[in-house]
């Protein structure tokens, strides 16, 4: 049992980090990157470009970028149609960037369906929130969702990389929350069938 606790802790940060790309893209990019250039991650030869210098200052200006950009309004709302498409891609590598003792094709396949699906479900529900909130409180509201956001993926990002287990437990959370909250906004949008008199 003890020969699969590295992959399965490598399964832990993968979805940990993917899970706080939902929230933010860059930020734990920022993280993984910051943590490879300090020595506290291990990165394999594919991956070592992530604790270069010249990384971590271009993940750290794009984090910055990214943050204030959800401040602005109308803006936040533009991020939040490319967000989707680029979190599964951020999850898909960030997973991978964990889970280098299979072969290629392994990695990849399960980094797409671990990695990218978990970035694009917290993503796409966190759009779907901020959409909510500018059409009920006209954008006042979003500042709100923003901070959370970034709060969200901070701490994500550094559960996955320090606490993996308690970071797959949020996880799993986050996702009942969406099933729970996706599944009553269904039932309310829901057109029933009219009733013959």
């Amino acid at each position: 049992m003890t020969e699969y606790l590295p992959y399965i802790l490598s399964l832990f940060v993968g979805i940990g980090l993917a899970a706080a790309t939902g929230f933010r893209i860059f930020l734990p990019i920022f993280f993984l990157s910051l943590g490879t250039y300090l020595g506290w991650i291990p990165a394999n030869e594919s991956f070592a470009w992530l604790g270069t210098l010249p990384a971590l200052i271009a993940a750290a200006i794009a984090t910055l970028i990214e943050i204030l950009a959800y401040y602005i309004p109308f803006v936040d709302n533009a991020l939040d149609s490319i967000s989707v498409p680029l979190a599964t891609i951020a999850g898909s590598l960030l997973f991978a960037a964990q889970f280098t003792e299979v072969n290629d094709w392994t990695q990849w396949s399960l980094a797409l369906i671990a990695g990218g699906g978990t970035a694009a479900t917290i993503s796409s529900a966190l759009a779907g929130t901020r959409a909510a909130s500018s059409g009920t409180t006209a954008g006042f509201g979003n500042p709100l969702i923003a901070t959370v956001e970034t709060i969200g993926s901070t701490l994500m990002s550094i559960l996955a990389i320090f606490l993996p287990v308690l970071a797959i437990i949020i996880v799993l959370f986050v996702f009942y929350l969406i099933y729970k909250f996706g599944k009553k906004l269904w039932t309310k949008l829901r057109v029933k069938p009219k009733t013959q008199p």
